[in-house]
């Protein structure tokens, strides 16, 4: 879990460290449904009969996702469903359940949290309820769609669909305009990446929003460009593993250097996300 630590260090921004901690903003992207703008993307269904909150938060950000949450829809979250195992959104957990959340997610993510000491964190930061391929939610006159996405991101990754709001909330498979984190250790794959990248824009049209993991709010055609740089990224560094180039002499060669200006970011640079699709592309 060192990795995931770093990961919400580097993630989190310097507001964290203050007092009082930087108000949450927010986008409502379609009547009762909300991005709240953390350190990754949490999705918010609000109405008259649940509240719904997609991922939450770290743990040191749980009681400003709590009051942000309850402020917008008048009342606790019934329900909290995790995208994926990673602390920057599963790690206030413990917090919504304490105010009365029931927490919802994959198999996969209960697993990797039960022996977990960072996330597993007391009583209710553990999925209550997981499922193994899909499951639906009928509220608040919307059909939430929730699916699992295998090998991508992680091994556990879930996405939801509001069928009636056409909106898509993807978690980490969404990293809008940078290059995502594909996170090997924990089952994820570039080819599994692309293919959820490629089953979100399948199901989308030129009118879905999705709720971006990280980064702003996105479209399809965003989508579209996000995942043609992947392709090309991967066929560039395959390209050169091809050749027989070790590691080092592809890192040298700076195969995405083209994608530098517009993609690389503080914590997957240019370099890391070569080093990723190098190790992705030849582990067997």
């Amino acid at each position: 879990m060192k990795l995931f630590a770093l990961l919400a260090i580097l993630l989190a921004p310097m507001a964290l460290a203050q007092e009082p901690p930087e108000p949450i903003e927010h986008t409502e992207v379609a009547p009762g449904i909300f991005m709240l703008h953390t350190i990754g993307g949490v999705g918010l269904l609000v109405g008259d009969d649940y509240v719904v909150m997609i991922d939450d938060s770290m743990r040191q950000r749980g009681d400003a996702v709590v009051e942000k949450a309850e402020a917008l829809a008048g009342r606790p979250v019934d329900f909290v469903i995790n995208t994926h195992v990673h602390a920057d959104h599963v790690g206030a957990n413990q917090t919504l359940a304490e105010s009365g959340a029931l927490i919802v997610a994959h198999d996969n993510i209960r697993k990797r949290m039960l022996d977990d000491a960072e996330l597993n964190t007391g009583p209710g930061a553990l999925p209550v309820i997981t499922f193994s391929d899909n499951v639906t939610f009928h509220i608040n006159g919307q059909e939430a769609f929730v699916f699992h996405i295998p090998s991508a991101h992680t091994d556990g990754d879930a996405a939801i669909l509001f069928r009636e709001a056409n909106v898509i909330a993807p978690g980490d498979l969404v990293f809008r305009g940078i290059f995502p984190y594909i996170d090997l250790d924990n089952g994820g794959n570039v080819a599994g990446f692309i293919a959820g990248m490629e089953r979100l824009i399948d199901m989308s049209n030129d009118e879905t929003k999705f709720i971006s993991g990280h980064g702003p709010l996105g479209t399809r055609a965003e989508l579209q460009q996000d995942l043609a740089m992947l392709k090309d990224a991967a066929s560039l560094v395959k390209a050169l593993v091809d050749k027989g180039m070790d590691a080092e002499q592809i890192v040298a060669a700076n195969p995405l250097a083209k994608y530098h200006d517009d993609y690389n970011w503080r914590f997957i640079t240019t370099e890391r996300m070569t080093k990723t699709l190098i190790r992705s592309l030849t582990e067997k």
